[in-house]
């Protein structure tokens, strides 16, 4: 993330912004059970959120320095933070009951690394777990704003096609103001 990122994502006005108008829309309809993954948790505006809707949070975050500040805040709000990829998860299969990415997706390098994490995402989830994801459009005034940062948009349109072959079904995208929300299943076994 470039530095204008950093600041945003850091900002009080953003954890407000996430919690109060993103996360409720996201999270709508949905139920996380008990175990959920944050994916690129960043500098945790979505954090304590989350933990207040689930018993344990495991939070993801490809950059050290913010997994090691997230770490320290939220030792006490017993969320484990962890620094890894989201494309090569260090978890086991089946681990958590739901996962979630908030402007993550599009800060991956490339479309073969987004359905790696696809295919990660899915091997992590329980049977009948559930992934969100909230995304930002492409369009030149994102593209400015990643200036010396990794921008690779995923386009609504793919994420159908992607997830399913991940091996996500009901796949659904719905767009609002700003961008749109991805909600995938990962389907019972029978």
């Amino acid at each position: 993330m470039n530095r204008f990122e950093t600041w945003i994502c850091g900002s009080p006005f953003w954890r407000y912004v996430t919690r109060r108008q993103l996360l409720p829309w996201i999270l709508e309809g949905s139920e996380l059970g008990e175990h959920v993954l944050e994916l690129g948790a960043g500098l945790g505006a979505a954090t304590e959120e989350l933990r207040s809707r689930a018993a344990r949070v495991t939070s993801l975050e490809y950059d050290h320095a913010f997994a090691a500040k997230l770490g320290a805040r939220a030792a006490a709000a017993s969320v484990a933070v962890i620094q890894g990829d989201a494309a090569t998860l260090p978890f086991s299969n089946g681990a958590f009951s739901s996962a979630i990415a908030i402007l993550m997706l599009h800060h991956l390098p490339s479309n073969e690394l987004q359905d790696r994490a696809f295919a990660e995402i899915w091997r992590v989830l329980r049977p009948g777990g559930v992934f969100l994801a909230f995304e930002i459009l492409d369009g030149w005034l994102h593209r400015v704003g990643h200036t010396r940062s990794t921008f690779v948009p995923v386009t609504p349109a793919s994420a159908f096609a992607r997830l399913t072959t991940a091996g996500f079904s009901k796949v659904t995208v719905d767009f609002r103001r700003g961008g749109f929300r991805i909600r995938a299943l990962r389907a019972r076994e029978s």
